[in-house]
């Protein structure tokens, strides 16, 4: 069986090192193929024994942005010496079930079918690509990136009315992808009274605006309009 790629990137001081590791120990326990973990980051401190650190490829757009783009960095060809399939995830996901199939589904270019958004944009937490071979993501985005910032709010827009229009976009299955804020918290007084739920079906929750993972474990919402119960099943999966 083919070695796959998990990819995860880390700058700044948002999220330490802790979130890499769990992300990594989430990843041993859920995968049954083998796999190379690697971590694209400015600080690779305090990071376990398993995991493959590298730096973050530049995008050396003289006047382009520094942040906020970095996801497409791992269309950069060559990245490094990875090849092969690889699946991208946020440092905040919490994996509860095996991700195999996640490489196992035979579409081109999955994505998250975003849970807001009503046309074609993808959630990016969790998208799967061959290396080496959507290198034209990057490279248009660094010749039109004045253009294109304009057009769309983020890279995960651009990503996927890019994608969208090679006819190569599809989506996850919806159950495998679910939204903590909108899949399992209860809406209205029920939030008050009862735990959040995890969803029949989930691979992976996907943390997005708050809480993040370990606010969920506590019950700290984050916002005064959300009530969120501590969530003991985070806590037995975040680890």
């Amino acid at each position: 069986m083919a070695t796959v790629n998990i990819i995860c990137m880390k700058w700044g001081t948002k999220y330490g090192p802790e979130y890499v590791n769990i992300l990594y120990s989430m990843v041993s326990r859920h995968m049954n193929r083998p796999f190379r973990f690697v971590c694209l980051t400015d600080d690779n401190s305090g990071l376990t024994q398993g995991i493959e650190s590298f730096p973050i490829p530049k995008l050396g757009i003289p006047d382009g942005p520094e942040r906020g783009w970095d996801k497409l960095l791992t269309f950069t060809s060559p990245l490094y010496d990875l090849e092969g399939q690889a699946l991208f995830l946020d440092l905040d996901v919490v994996i509860v079930d095996d991700i195999d199939c996640f490489f196992d589904h035979s579409a081109e270019f999955p994505i998250i079918n975003d849970w807001v958004k009503k046309d074609q944009t993808g959630n990016s937490s969790v998208y799967r690509f061959t290396l080496n071979k959507h290198a034209d993501i990057l490279d248009n985005f660094k010749k039109n990136h004045q253009k294109i910032r304009k057009l769309v709010r983020n890279e995960q827009e651009y990503l996927s009315q890019y994608v969208e229009a090679q006819n190569k976009l599809s989506y996850w299955p919806e159950s495998w992808c679910q939204s903590f804020k909108y899949n399992c918290i209860h809406k209205g007084l029920k939030a008050w009274f009862i735990a959040p739920i995890k969803p029949n079906g989930t691979k992976i929750v996907i943390f997005h605006g708050k809480p993040n993972p370990p606010d969920a474990i506590i019950g700290h919402s984050g916002k005064w309009y959300r009530k969120v119960l501590p969530t003991a099943w985070i806590a037995e999966h975040w680890k």
